[in-house]
């Protein structure tokens, strides 16, 4: 024992009066538990109690125990001595490394003696760096539950069925290629769960588990199963997704308990009709099913590729040589063919929000995606890799071709891209092949017509409008040019609706541009087919104006004298050197370069409707959306049962990827530390089709206990004014105006409650809390009291979303009957004590959120989050610039 003291560096002080020890023992070991995973030196506490309170620590029956901890294989050696152990639990994946994953722990084996813990029932020992069993665990004679999960096994001991009481083994994320035959002799296990390894075949055995309930076998290279698991007549949820399955055996349809049997994503194309016709039975993704046709051949031979579903809490994969494909949460996808990377390259990803400083959208695009961004940026691929992310679907445009764009580190630039619908789904696709990693988005353009103009000459025409042509004549260039050509088409009910005036008539705006800045030797003719209703017949060329603008369309001069105008009965006929907006006019206006201008810009904006809404069971829960005009109906509609508030405000009008803000005001405020929020104002970005809208929580520093609060939210453009009127006028509108639209928030009186002080009711105390981690952002416990204000009387729904039982509902319920706030708190910290520990546990209870209806919950989880990525990040570049400073002022 005194070794152990100097080697804890506790000399004389390692009696009971040590400083820390009562408090540790107090918080620490009670009731017979030890929970010592959370504390990063846990290994070295559990050693001073073993020192100084011997007794008691021998009685523990539940222990936890990080295997990231240094003094790890000391307190192994302590184990042996706890003959009362009823659960041990040394898990790693409690330390990140510097890309963020789970650094596995230490733990290669144990000591032979932990054989000899008779009581020893359940013994966790996932995220470790185990190859073989340790062969003590043969030995333990009342072990139920086994979990290995998360470790390098590539074999389990040919005597593995010698552990009788087995009730649950997981070894999901091994490396396992085949089971020994005794697993068959586990006669009541109840869930097994050997998901993603490298299984290629399973014993027959396998079909001696008459007990078991849940089989997981995905994501393994299974290319059949015996027909032995007809004789699991107790199973009820079978997975065999992600494998190489070319048949199944058709006797699985008549196991009398089965409620789910998922084949999706395998090579099956032959099913029999009774597995095929069972409700139960999952089959997406396989060739007799609904499956998406390959863009290239290769790909279409590739039924062998390994293949990855990615989590929504996961953000890398590793591509081998062998190529593989890969499914995000999100349904973006990849297909790395082989030999595409020649060594093992891991590939990060993220989908970010658009930011306008990043994103350069060029005139009447629109944006149908978030943005990709796929590293190592510039790695280059021995081949392509082919890529497919789903958009929006851009119903109300016509005329309209979807590309998608990526940058170079310099400029955005188009990529051959073809799009699809998947007819289940009616989901939009784009695919697009590379053989770069950078950012990557879907926009709809233009239709772009383009062509290479040799010396020879050529001609180019639009496939919009086959009227519109561009004729290069011999001789126009030296070296071969690179010439586009794009049409907008505009209607006359546009020009009139726009300009007041039904004389006023346009042709479709033309535009022309080239890769060259030198202008072309010999003058290029065009051919515009004159404005609607004008006829060479009934044409008054006093009416008649050619306009050219500029590339940004700012600026639009009549340059009528300066060309020589041919007509046909249909065409006008002009000739040009160099490239830009071209525009026919028809009519009586003399001004007409600020007429057009006026016509320009509003073709390339949307009228949009600002909604404010408020929660029913949670008036202090404001959505706030900026709705195009004709989506209006259909979006209040969806949200009327959960919202109600004012009418939609008066019309007004926004340009793609134009900012605004939202300000509240009278009495009302938002919590100012969020990462979307400027000055106290909250900040957006508006994209015709993809959803502008958040959900945020308002306060107010009035007392509401006696009085309700009449306040309003107010959008603008750009900034807010430095002084706003009491009574802002409605009549102030149009696109140079700040303010936008106001509407009114009102917030009821309310009773006093706890989560006002962000504190727990009486008789309710916690230890801390701290979900996540540095890197990705914590859950702390006054975020939990937060978010369980928000909850109500959905808590139930959400709380077996998040996999509590029916039986642990029900017990919160009636300890807590008759108060709610009760019920929420202790519903939600018996969830977070109990996954404390689960690197995923977040993104679970983002999941859960979701799933039980309640987005904005699970929005303001992600805005937390997003903040604590915000700050660690921050952080980061703050050290790094220390350190730097240090090093320059030691040189």
């Amino acid at each position: 024992m005194q070794k152990m003291a100097e080697l804890l560096g506790l000399g004389d002080e390692c009696g009971e009066g040590a400083p820390g020890a009562p408090a540790l023992a107090g918080s620490c070991l009670a009731d017979n538990r030890l929970n010592l995973d959370v504390y990063p030196d846990g290994c070295r506490w559990f050693l001073q109690l073993f020192e100084r309170r011997r007794g008691e620590v021998v009685q523990v029956e539940f222990l936890r125990l990080s295997s990231n901890d240094h003094l790890l294989g000391t307190t192994l050696g302590i184990l042996p001595h706890l003959k009362h152990l009823k659960s041990l639990v040394l898990k790693g994946g409690h330390a990140r490394d510097e890309f963020g994953s789970c650094q596995h722990g230490s733990l290669t084996s144990l000591p032979p003696d932990v054989g000899n813990l008779r009581c020893l029932t359940h013994l966790d020992l996932s995220f470790n760096s185990l190859s073989t069993l340790p062969s003590c665990i043969l030995h333990l004679p009342s072990l139920c539950v086994l979990v290995v999960s998360h470790n390098s096994l590539v074999a389990l001991p040919k005597n593995f069925g010698s552990l009788s009481k087995l009730t649950f083994f997981s070894a999901m994320k091994n490396q396992l290629k085949d089971l020994p035959q005794s697993i068959g002799e586990l006669a009541v296990l109840q869930d097994l769960d050997l998901s993603e390894n490298a299984l290629e075949f399973l014993p027959e055995e396998v079909g001696n588990l008459h007990n078991c309930t849940e089989l997981d076998l995905s994501g393994n290279r299974l290319s059949s199963i015996p027909d032995s698991l007809a004789n699991l007549k107790s199973l009820r949820r079978l997975h065999l997704h992600s494998n190489l399955l070319v048949t199944v055996p058709a006797s699985l349809a008549s196991l009398p308990n089965l409620s789910r049997l998922d084949l999706q994503n395998n090579c099956l194309r032959a099913v029999p009709p009774e597995i095929q016709t069972s409700p139960f039975v999952h089959l997406r993704g396989n060739p007799l099913g609904e499956t998406e046709p390959s863009p290239q051949a290769d790909e279409s031979s590739a039924g062998g590729l390994r293949r990855l579903f990615l989590a929504s809490g996961e953000d890398r994969f590793t591509v081998t040589s062998e190529g593989c494909k890969v499914v995000l949460a999100c349904g973006i996808r990849f297909y790395f063919p082989p030999g595409a990377a020649s060594d093992p390259l891991q590939i990060y990803f993220r989908t970010l929000a658009p930011d306008p400083q990043c994103v350069k959208l060029r005139h009447h695009d629109v944006l149908l995606s978030r943005v990709l961004e796929l590293q190592p940026h510039g790695v280059k691929f021995q081949q392509k890799v082919q890529i497919w992310m789903p958009y929006a679907s851009p119903q109300t445009l016509h005329q309209r071709e979807v590309v998608v764009r990526t940058f170079s580190g310099q400029n955005w630039s188009d990529l051959s891209t073809r799009v699809k619908q998947k007819r289940k789904s009616k989901k939009h696709v784009a695919h697009c092949s590379v053989l770069h990693f950078s950012w990557f988005l879907v926009v709809s353009r233009l239709v772009q017509n383009e062509c290479k103009v040799p010396t020879e000459g050529t001609l180019l025409f639009s496939s919009v409008d086959p009227n519109i042509k561009v004729i290069f004549p011999p001789g126009v260039t030296e070296e071969t040019r690179n010439v586009k050509l794009q049409v907008l088409p505009i209607s006359a009910e546009e020009i009139e609706e726009i300009t007041a005036d039904a004389g006023c008539r346009a042709s479709p705006l033309l535009r022309l541009s080239q890769d060259s800045l030198v202008d072309f030797l010999r003058p290029v003719r065009i051919q515009l087919p004159l404005p609607p209703g004008v006829t060479g017949l009934n044409l008054d060329q006093s009416r008649l104006h050619l306009l050219r603008g500029d590339l940004e369309g700012k600026t639009w001069d009549d340059i009528t004298s300066q060309v020589v105008l041919e007509f046909t009965h249909l065409y006008a006929i002009f000739e040009v050197t160099h490239f830009s907006w071209y525009w026919l006019w028809y009519t009586t206006k003399t001004y007409i370069g600020g007429i057009a201008k006026k016509v320009y810009e509003r073709l390339r904006m949307y009228q949009v409707n600002f909604i404010a809404l408020q929660r029913k069971k949670d008036p202090e829960q404001v959505l706030l959306q900026c709705v195009p005009k004709h989506k209006v109906d259909p979006v209040l509609k969806k949200l009327q049962d959960r919202y109600r508030g004012p009418e939609p405000s008066d019309m007004v009008e926004m340009f793609e990827g134009e900012q605004f803000f939202a300000a509240f005001e009278r009495g009302i405020s938002i919590d100012m530390d969020r990462p979307d929020c400027v000055d106290g104002r909250l900040s957006f970005i508006f994209y015709s089709h993809l959803k502008n809208m958040k959900e945020i929580y308002v306060t107010s520093p009035v007392d509401r206990k006696g009085q309700a609060v009449k306040g309003q939210v107010s959008f603008y453009r750009g900034a807010v004014p430095d002084s706003i009127p009491e009574d802002a006028s409605r009549r102030r509108k149009g696109p140079d105006s700040l303010w936008l639209a106001t509407l009114p928030i009102k917030l009821p009186r309310l009773k006093p409650r706890w989560g006002e002080n962000l504190g727990p009711p009486n008789g309710f105390s916690f230890p801390p809390l701290n979900l996540g981690n540095a890197e990705t952002g914590y859950l702390t416990q006054t975020n939990l009291l937060s978010i369980a204000r928000r909850v109500g009387a959905d808590w139930q729904t959400i709380g077996l979303n998040l996999g509590l039982t029916y039986q642990q509902i029900e017990r919160i319920g009636y300890n807590n009957r008759e108060d709610l706030d009760k019920q929420i708190l202790d519903m939600l910290f018996s969830w977070a004590q109990q996954n404390s520990e689960d690197p995923d546990c977040v993104s679970k209870l983002i999941t859960a959120m979701k799933e039980s209806g309640r987005q904005d919950i699970a929005d303001e989880v992600e805005t937390i989050i997003e903040l604590g990525q915000q700050k660690y990040r921050e952080s980061i570049r703050r050290v790094g610039l220390e350190q730097e400073s240090s090093t320059e002022d030691s040189a």
